[in-house]
């Protein structure tokens, strides 16, 4: 029988014992958590997993914590991210939040605060708000529902989760790469189905409107914003 898990998390610990320990605490939560050994083997383990919560060691190999947390935010993933370290110092934490962590804990700890924690950071994002506005934009994602000022806006199924990945990072850009892979997981779609919806969902979303939102960020992917 297949067990069933409530949350799925990364941990990113290169302290192989201490992250078997911490694995096996989650796994009997009911929390499904996989672990990597560096930054860089943590990225392709999120090209085939969308995880609720990551919790990363600052101090990794190859990758550190903070270059790990700038490259996601840069990318506009914003899984929420619960950095580990042995540094206390108030600068130490500042520097993690500037690079994107949410969370900030001081090795060693409780794991029981460190599954408060996780869960508290992951009802979060799960429950964060239904109705997103943007200038003259209203996306209610419960209803799935398109309005600009008072018009209603016809959304395909796909142009919807491409909107609601933009609003999501607003007004960060987001790659097309991970636009892709949130959307579309590991079916991957046809040559140039993001081109095809995205030229929808901006006629749709801008087509009538002398105001602009959707925008082509030149080597890195698109952003939804309003023009300054």
């Amino acid at each position: 029988m297949k067990t069933s898990y409530s949350l799925q998390i990364l941990f990113v610990e290169d302290n192989i014992e201490l992250a078997q320990t911490t694995v096996e605490h989650f796994e009997l939560e009911g929390i499904c958590c996989d672990h990597a050994l560096n930054g860089l083997a943590a990225l392709e383990l999120m090209k085939q997993t969308q995880y609720h919560v990551i919790v990363l060691d600052l101090n990794l190999p190859k990758m550190s914590g903070l270059e790990f947390s700038r490259v996601l935010r840069e990318q506009g993933n914003d899984v929420p991210i619960i950095m580990l370290t042995a540094k206390d110092k108030l600068e130490d934490k500042l520097v993690g939040f500037e690079s994107g962590a949410d969370d900030y804990m001081t090795k060693p700890f409780a794991f029981e605060e460190l599954l408060m924690r996780v869960k508290v950071l992951s009802r979060r994002r799960s429950g964060e708000v239904s109705i997103f506005k943007l200038g003259e934009l209203t996306v209610n994602l419960t209803e799935k529902t398109v309005c600009r000022n008072d018009d209603v806006i016809k959304v395909s199924p796909t142009g919807f989760s491409i909107l609601e990945v933009l609003l999501r990072s607003s007004p960060k850009p987001v790659s097309r790469e991970y636009i892709i892979q949130t959307v579309w997981g590991d079916a991957q779609p046809e040559t140039n189905s993001l081109k095809v919806h995205m030229f929808k969902l901006r006629s749709a979303l801008d087509g009538n409107y002398e105001k602009k939102l959707i925008h082509t960020i030149k080597g890195v992917g698109f952003s939804l914003n309003e023009e300054p």
